[in-house]
């Protein structure tokens, strides 16, 4: 029984060790993130899995199926306008433009 139980306990350590390394994210995708949640998250779901908590604000993870989110660097860069007063206008430096497409494309995946 003893042996059973700790066959058991590695294989879900293995399990565990293998999420993780699938959901793995590189530094660029880990501040992307970080930007999103800070100033994205209000409005938009910024995961795989949730909805927007505003209906009308598209989840990020369907951008990529309405045009190439690399689309949206020029944008980012000068700063994103939308014909709706409740989204601010966001202006970001060239690293967090990267880093930002680099979370983008990850939920792409």
């Amino acid at each position: 029984m003893r042996m059973a139980t700790a066959g058991i306990g590695a294989m879900a350590t293995w399990l565990v060790a293998g999420a993780t390394i699938a959901v793995a994210q590189s530094p660029a995708e880990q501040r992307g993130l970080t930007y999103v949640r800070t100033h994205c998250a209000r409005c938009h779901s910024v995961d795989k899995v949730t909805d927007s908590p505003l209906k009308i604000a598209p989840p990020f993870r369907t951008l990529h199926l309405r045009y190439p989110v690399e689309s949206l660097e020029e944008a980012l860069g000068e700063g994103i306008v939308t014909g709706h007063p409740s989204m601010p206008e966001f202006r970001l430096d060239p690293g967090q433009v990267g880093d930002v497409i680099s979370y983008l494309k990850s939920l792409e995946r």
